[in-house]
C-alpha cells in the first residue's frame, strides 16, 4: 500500500517539435498530379502519395534560425527552414528530398578530402545534370557549412549528427527548379567516427502540395 508514496516517476519519452502538422508519429498525402507532372523532369522517381513520419531533426543554424527534418517511411524527408521563432508565421522554406546516395568513408584522409575539396564545388553532376553551387562565401573556396542535428525516432532514441553540406540547384523549367544537398556526415560510437557521404534530390513544396491527415 505505500508503493505508491514511493514509485519513482517514470522518464517521460523525448519530445520532437512540430510545425505546420507535421510530427513525430504523423501522417501526410502529397499532391499525386504535381508529382505525376513533374516526375519525368527530376532525379528522385515513385514518391508515395501517403507517408509516414518515423523521425524529427533539428539544427540551430544560428540564433534565430532553425532547421527542421521530418523523415518518412518513403527514404525521405520534409525539410521546414524556420526564422524569428518556431510558428508557422516563421516558415521560410519547404522542401521534399529524397535519399539519392549514401557511401562510406572509411579512412581520415579520405574524410579530410572530402571536406576540403569535394563537398563544396563550383558544380555538381549527377545522371547527367548539372547544378551550380548556391552557398557562396568571401573568397573561392565556399567551405561546407557545419551544423548538428539532433534526432530523435519514434522509439525515442536521441542521436547526434555533425554534418558539412552544400546545396546546389538546377532549372528545371520556368515553374521548377530542382536542389542537390551533397552532405558528409560523421557520428560518434563508441569512440568511433562513423562517416559517410550522403546526396539527396529535392523540390520545394507549396502549401497545396501537401495535406495532413494524423
Amino acid at each position: 500500500m505505500f508503493s505508491k508514496f514511493f514509485k519513482k516517476d517514470e522518464p517521460k519519452p523525448p519530445s520532437a517539435p512540430e510545425i505546420m502538422g507535421l510530427r513525430l508519429g504523423g501522417a501526410f498525402e502529397l499532391d499525386q498530379l504535381r508529382l505525376k507532372l513533374i516526375e519525368p523532369s527530376v532525379i528522385f522517381k515513385g514518391a508515395a502519395k501517403t507517408q509516414l513520419i518515423q523521425a524529427v531533426g533539428q539544427v540551430k543554424l544560428d540564433a534565430s534560425s532553425t532547421l527542421l527534418r521530418f523523415y518518412t517511411d518513403d527514404d525521405g524527408f520534409i525539410q521546414v527552414v524556420l526564422n524569428g521563432g518556431m510558428t508557422e508565421n516563421h516558415v521560410e522554406d519547404v522542401k521534399l528530398w529524397y535519399f539519392y546516395e549514401t557511401r562510406a568513408v572509411g579512412s581520415q584522409s579520405d574524410w579530410d578530402m572530402l571536406i576540403n575539396s569535394q563537398i563544396s564545388q563550383p558544380e555538381y553532376s549527377i545522371e547527367g545534370h548539372r547544378f551550380q553551387r548556391v552557398w557562396e562565401s568571401v573568397g573561392e573556396s565556399s567551405p561546407p557549412v557545419a551544423m548538428t542535428e539532433k534526432t530523435t525516432t519514434e522509439a525515442g532514441e536521441v542521436t547526434e549528427t555533425d554534418q558539412f553540406s552544400m546545396l546546389y540547384e538546377r532549372s528545371v523549367n520556368e515553374d521548377l527548379d530542382e536542389f542537390l544537398m551533397v552532405c558528409g556526415e560523421e557520428k560518434i560510437i563508441d569512440n568511433r567516427a562513423d562517416r559517410c557521404l550522403v546526396l539527396s534530390t529535392g523540390i520545394n513544396l507549396r502549401p497545396a502540395d501537401i495535406v495532413i491527415i494524423g
